[in-house]
Parts: structure tokens; C-alpha cells; sequence
């Protein structure tokens, strides 16, 4: 079984979502990326765009405002301006 990444995806209302999952894709400020449990460490703006939470074979889409991601060997946080489901 592959290795989860933890995730955190917040806005100024609340916790959007929290949990173990396979794989997270973000719209980074200087392009796309995807985080991987083990991801090296590092933090960056986001752009207006989607963030793809991929786990156990589905996804799960959010469409944020912009904001900072931050990945730690604990995991990744997003911090979003705004967020809604998809």
C-alpha cells in the first residue's frame, strides 16, 4: 500500500477538508504542481484555480482564490483567500 500524504485545505470560514490522501494538485504562482507523500520541503503563493485532492482512485476539486501552500515532511497546507467545492 503506497504511502499517504496528510492535507489541510483552510479558508478564512473553516476547514474545507483534512485527511490522508494519495495526491494533491495546486495551481502554484509560477505554475501547476503535485505533492506526493515524502514531497520535499517548500512553500509558495497560489493563483486563482483549482486544487485536485486525488484519493483511492477519486477526486475531489476545489476552486480557490488564491492564497499559500506550505509543505512539511507533516504534510501539506493550503491556506486559500477562498474555497469552494466543485
Amino acid at each position: 500500500m503506497a504511502e499517504k500524504l496528510h492535507f489541510s485545505l483552510v479558508s478564512p470560514e473553516h476547514e474545507m477538508f483534512t485527511g490522508e490522501v494519495d495526491q494533491v494538485d495546486a495551481p502554484g504562482a509560477e505554475g501547476d504542481f503535485g505533492v506526493l507523500a515524502g514531497h520535499a520541503p517548500f512553500m509558495t503563493a497560489l493563483r486563482e484555480g483549482e486544487i485536485t485532492v486525488h484519493n483511492n482512485g477519486t477526486l475531489i476539486r476545489y476552486r480557490i482564490q488564491g492564497g499559500f501552500a506550505d509543505v512539511t515532511p507533516e504534510g501539506l497546507t493550503v491556506l486559500a483567500e477562498s474555497a469552494t467545492a466543485v
